[in-house]
C-alpha cells in the first residue's frame, strides 16, 4: 500500500468519529463507536506496524531535530507520525467530551474546544481546561468521583 493511500485511509477514518462527537454526543452509537476506543486502537496497530518498520535501523534518531527530520524523510515514517497525531487528538477529544458531560458543561460550549483539539490538538486541550476552570473551577482532573469513589 502506498504511503498516500495509507494516509488517506487513516485520516478519513477519524472524520466520522469526530463528526459524532460534534453532532451526536449523547447518541448510543456515539458511545459505542467513540468511547469504546475502537478506532484509536485500530490506528494504534497501524502506528505500531509503521513505527516498527520505519523508525529504527535507518537514518536519523529521536535525540535531535536533525535526527527526527531524517526519520521523517521516509514517507511511511511520516504517515506514522500523522497517525500518532490522529490517535492522540481523538483520544483527548473523546476524553474532553466525557469529562465535560460528567461536569455538566454544555456541549455547545465544548464544540470550539473539540474543533481546536481536532485541528490543533494541544490548543484545543488548553481551551478545554480554560473552559473547565472558568465554568466549574476545576483544574485538577479527579475522575474518582465519577466512579463513586471517595475523593
Amino acid at each position: 500500500m502506498t504511503p498516500e493511500l495509507l494516509f488517506t485511509i487513516c485520516n478519513n477514518s477519524v472524520l466520522p468519529v469526530w463528526l459524532l462527537l460534534f453532532v451526536a454526543p449523547g447518541w448510543k452509537g456515539t458511545q459505542l463507536i467513540v468511547h469504546s476506543c475502537a478506532i484509536p486502537l485500530l490506528l494504534c496497530v497501524v502506528y505500531g506496524a509503521l513505527a516498527a518498520t520505519n523508525f529504527f535501523g535507518g537514518e536519523g534518531d529521536f535525540f535531535s531535530l536533525g535526527g527526527v527530520t531524517a526519520i521523517f524523510q521516509n514517507p511511511y515514517a511520516l504517515v506514522a507520525g500523522w497517525v500518532h497525531y490522529l490517535v492522540f487528538d481523538l483520544f483527548i477529544g473523546a476524553w474532553e467530551a466525557r469529562d465535560a458531560k460528567r461536569l455538566g458543561i454544555s456541549h455547545i460550549a465544548m464544540v470550539p474546544c473539540l474543533f481546536f483539539t481536532l485541528m490543533l490538538g494541544p490548543v484545543g486541550l488548553l481551551l478545554y481546561f480554560i473552559l473547565r476552570w472558568t465554568l466549574r473551577g476545576k483544574f485538577i482532573v479527579d475522575e474518582s468521583q465519577a466512579a463513586g469513589e471517595p475523593a
